[in-house]
């Protein structure tokens, strides 16, 4: 089997979609199918214009020079004009759902367009049984045809060797959006004494909001934004910090705490959206909207700090076999050969 496998996002700055691509390829490789890599290294995938150029123009030129049996469209849009047989993996619907605040076109591409081309992919993979169930109740589409498939943690998070470090330090990894919700950890950390937060991922306009709040709140000098950073020092703040937080009101998987679960790192996360799903009960699981629950809930993990890291180290090994490329690859491969036996 030769799959070519849009990549685009796995380039510069590569977050959570990045992440999926680049592990997706290494997965189905090791499982014996022949993945073909599709990116332009030079487009920029955070311009807007020119990602709908990749999308639409470069994505389906790639793809049939490749000569591929099945094309895997992974950042959740599809060509208008498919050159051959897709897959499409649909990580949530925020577009329609929570990114009201977003610019016009941007919605109407990455929520209504794109809804409307999953109707011809043979199959449609989502991130969890919470983004299955959002998608069914905006795209009217036949339930079989859309499977879930949890995304795989990289070796080197499953590999992390924890340390006590910074045994006060919160970590909250992801583009710093609203629905990620860093601004209730700020609200939290104002209650919490001698608490540092630090946020890593790419900006947007919402960081300058959490910014500001943290000034009027008086804990800026314990908020620290530093924005993409290199792999090294990733995994570093997973090995050494107190707790990873995971505060999002909306996910459609949860990167963050997938990886702080296979990394053996003590994890706060939201009672919403798909979370309770990912984490089950390996970690607390608190309101998004309760200041004061997130605050106690940081308190007892500073406060019982062998108690927190003894859970986290139960709970790795689960964790590891639920979410580890090396079986999600083996499941992929079943569901491009459902696939390519569809008429």
């Amino acid at each position: 089997m030769r799959v070519a496998v849009d990549a685009q996002l796995a380039a510069g700055t590569a977050t959570g979609i990045g992440e999926y691509a680049s592990g997706l390829i290494a997965a189905i490789r090791r499982c014996g199918a022949d993945a073909v890599e599709l990116s332009e290294k030079s487009l920029d995938p955070w311009r807007f214009d020119r990602r709908v150029y990749w999308d639409q123009v470069l994505l389906p030129r790639r793809a049939r020079a490749s000569h591929a049996d099945l094309l895997h469209c992974t950042a959740g849009t599809m060509p208008l004009r498919l050159p051959l047989p897709a897959i499409v993996t649909v990580h949530d619907v925020a577009w329609l759902k929570v990114q009201r605040h977003a610019r016009w076109y941007a919605r109407y591409y990455f929520g209504t367009f794109s809804l409307r081309r999953y109707r011809d992919a043979r199959r449609i993979l989502v991130d969890s049984q919470f983004s299955r169930n959002e998608l069914l109740d905006v795209l009217d589409v036949a339930p079989e045809k859309v499977e879930v498939v949890y995304p795989g943690v990289a070796d080197d998070f499953c590999a992390i060797r924890r340390q006590r470090l910074e045994e006060r330090m919160v970590i909250i990894p992801g583009t710093v959006e609203r629905r990620k919700n860093v601004e209730i950890a700020i609200r939290a950390l104002a209650h919490v004494p001698g608490a540092h937060l630090v946020s890593v991922g790419p900006f947007t306009a919402y960081r300058d909001e959490c910014a500001r709040l943290a000034r009027r709140l008086g804990v800026e000098d314990r908020v620290q934004f530093r924005g993409y950073v290199p792999r090294s020092a990733l995994l570093h703040l997973y090995a050494t910090c107190a707790v990873v937080a995971v505060p999002s009101r909306y996910e459609g998987f949860g990167y963050a705490a997938a990886q702080a679960l296979c990394a053996g790192a003590p994890v706060l996360a939201a009672a919403s959206s798909s979370l309770p799903e990912v984490v089950g009960a390996a970690a607390p699981l608190i309101d998004p909207y309760d200041v004061d629950a997130w605050a106690q809930a940081i308190r007892a993990v500073f406060d019982g700090r062998e108690a927190a890291e003894e859970r986290a180290r139960s709970a790795r090994a689960s964790a590891i076999e639920r979410f580890s490329w090396r079986s999600i690859g083996r499941t992929m491969l079943g569901a491009y050969e459902r696939a390519l036996s569809d008429p």
